[in-house]
């Protein structure tokens, strides 16, 4: 068989890992215990080889619909045949606060019209693949072990159901068939850290996870206080994102899943489940805004963290970190795999980490002051390190390094890079001003003005009449669409409006902006890629704040027929609207978020 297509999925999980369930009805990611860990289900990757938990109508026909129980993060798939209609319901009920081994995917199936026999085929592949397990079979499920990781299938029974038909054990794989009529509802929950034996469940007790999952997702939701015009949009966006939270920290992973391809059949296959400190940045403007302050706080104190480890160890602080904090992301290559669609190689890890990207501390800064000025603040030992790490800018912030886009063709002077640093420092001015908190404030100004002059003079090319990716070239990068949004440039500037010109003559296609053009600055890496979905809500500010309200709605609007079915977006859309990349994205649905609340406020001013 073939990968189900990327966006042919729904996000189900339970705040510290998560699972991509198909359209048709296949679990096929999923990481255990968290988000950084090996896979257990990993079919997206490799149909054959990665593993996947599939529960589907035992008929070559049917027809497959899938949907959200509104305002929450079970997701519904709906078969529809001659003989019957029925629903599976997938849903992770959420952990604690705490590091915990328990995890627990519950799958509920439900006939709600005629008759359906359903074929259930558990698969799993531990540690991507490299390690198999032993299959135990009890009175009440089953148990998959691993001298690493234990999974237990617990099945649900009423008195005086029959026991499963054509159970079928193949080389430590599980198949079943259930039988369905109307009325009835049954299921498995897939437990790992189990406590004993597979247990018999009633559906009293499905459906008591169930209603007590809704009731999570709900209240949560509840807090938001966005009541624009997108509301609907915005709310799967904002539970997306929690989803994406490790809730025991409350960093922000990038995406769930890895490898997944820039390019179907192409190189450019990262793995995205760490925390980049540029995109966990962006997530306190669009929490904050959703007046979702719990989760910016959290979030805040991870990043407070890393700034004291960076102080402590002298260092810069690095790009990316695991949910826990750790910088351990040594890259590697699954040869045994084949990749989504063919696409190799199927990497793990992240050898970008270590890079050096000036403009996370812009970043950083930004969402930290932002944050101060909405009640978040800084103690004195966190202002100190702050300090510190701002002087440690101050000495290297006029030095090539590998930008945003984490390209691998070689340290260069980005515009980007400089940009943010001049966020950097004017944040933390402003934050020792309003705060009246010491530091090196004429040192910091020094600095930000040397940037500003540097990036008006070398970082505007004349004869473009636009604001370019690097001082040696005249690329055009989108990643600059943010100098009006950070305040560098104000939006009715003509330097402003004949860059966002020139963007629109190379980077944008309708709706659509790509990073910039790899072929005009090649970036070490073969291939092309798809247009970038974070750049494309960007761009959607960007008009907003240069008074092109109409334009800006019309490409807002447009993008948004690019979600998938259940409103998830990946890293990039391809020129077909096929989704690919990384899925679902964080960057993505912050920049959706963002770019709303730009055009709501624009709107009604």
């Amino acid at each position: 068989m073939v990968e189900a297509a990327i966006a042919e999925h729904g996000l189900i999980g339970d705040l510290h890992s998560a699972a991509l369930v198909s359209t048709d009805g296949s679990v096929d990611w999923f990481c255990c215990p968290r988000f950084d860990s090996p896979t257990v289900f990993g079919a997206l990757l490799d149909d054959e080889k990665g593993g996947h938990f599939r529960i589907r109508p035992a008929l070559d026909t049917y027809d497959a619909k899938q949907m959200y129980h509104p305002d929450t993060a079970v997701l519904i798939t709906r078969f529809i045949t001659e003989s019957g209609v029925s629903e599976v319901l997938d849903f992770m009920p959420p952990a604690g606060p705490d590091v915990t081994d328990r995890h627990r995917i519950v799958r509920m199936m439900r006939c709600v019209r005629g008759a359906m026999s359903f074929d259930v085929d558990i698969a799993p592949r531990f540690d991507y693949g490299r390690t198999r397990h032993a299959l135990h079979i009890g009175d009440h499920g089953a148990v998959f072990a691993t001298d690493d990781l234990t999974l237990t299938l617990h099945g649900v029974r009423e008195p005086g159901d029959p026991p499963p038909n054509h159970v079928a054990v193949d080389d430590g794989d599980l198949r079943v068939r259930v039988d369905l009529k109307a009325g009835d509802l049954r299921g498995f929950v897939l437990e790992a850290g189990a406590d004993g034996p597979p247990r018999k469940l009633r559906v009293a007790d499905l459906q008591g996870l169930f209603d007590e999952t809704v009731g999570f997702w709900r209240i949560w939701l509840g807090r938001s206080t966005y009541k624009g015009r997108w509301r609907e949009m915005l709310g799967r966006s904002a539970i997306t994102l929690k989803l994406m939270t490790y809730r025991p920290t409350g960093a922000l992973v990038a995406a769930p899943t890895a490898a997944l391809p820039e390019q179907i059949g192409g190189e450019r296959n990262w793995d995205y489940r760490y925390t980049w400190v540029r995109d966990a940045s962006f997530s306190v403007y669009a929490l904050l805004k959703m007046g979702f302050t719990g989760e910016a706080a959290q979030f805040v104190g991870w990043l407070r963290d890393r700034v004291a480890e960076a102080h402590d160890t002298g260092s810069p602080l690095k790009i990316m970190y695991r949910v826990d904090g750790t910088s351990d992301l040594v890259e590697e290559e699954l040869p045994h795999w084949s990749g989504h669609r063919g696409s190799r190689p199927v990497r793990i890890g992240n050898g970008a980490a270590d890079q050096l990207q000036l403009d996370i501390y812009g970043e950083a800064l930004d969402s930290i002051s932002f944050a101060d000025r909405h009640g978040i603040a800084y103690g004195h030992r966190g202002w100190l390190q702050i300090g510190r790490v701002l002087d440690w800018l101050a000495r290297n912030w006029d030095q090539p390094e590998e930008g945003i886009w984490e390209t691998r063709g070689g340290r260069k002077d980005f515009t980007y890079g400089r940009l943010m640093s001049w966020v950097a420092f004017d944040r933390g001015i402003r934050m020792a001003g309003e705060r009246g908190r010491p530091g090196d404030v004429a040192g910091w100004t020094e600095a930000r003005d040397a940037i500003y002059d540097q990036i008006m003079t070398r970082g505007f090319d004349e004869e473009r009449q636009a604001f370019v990716q690097h001082y040696d070239d005249k690329v055009l990068d989108s990643s600059l669409l943010r100098m009006s949004t950070v305040g560098f440039v104000v939006p009715t500037d003509p330097m402003w409006h004949s860059t966002l010109a020139a963007m629109e003559d190379e980077l944008v296609t309708d709706s659509l902006v790509y990073r910039y053009d790899p072929a005009a600055s090649p970036d070490g890496l073969r291939g092309s890629e798809g247009t970038f979905s974070l750049c494309s809500f960007m761009y959607v500010d960007a008009l907003a704040r240069a008074g092109r309200l109409e334009d800006s709605r019309l490409a807002f609007e447009k993008m948004l027929t690019y979600a998938n079915h259940v409103g998830l977006f990946s890293e990039e859309i391809a020129l077909t609207g096929e989704q690919i990349g990384n899925f679902p994205q964080a960057f993505t649905h912050l920049a959706l978020i963002d770019a709303a609340i730009t055009l709501d406020e624009a709107l009604g001013a």
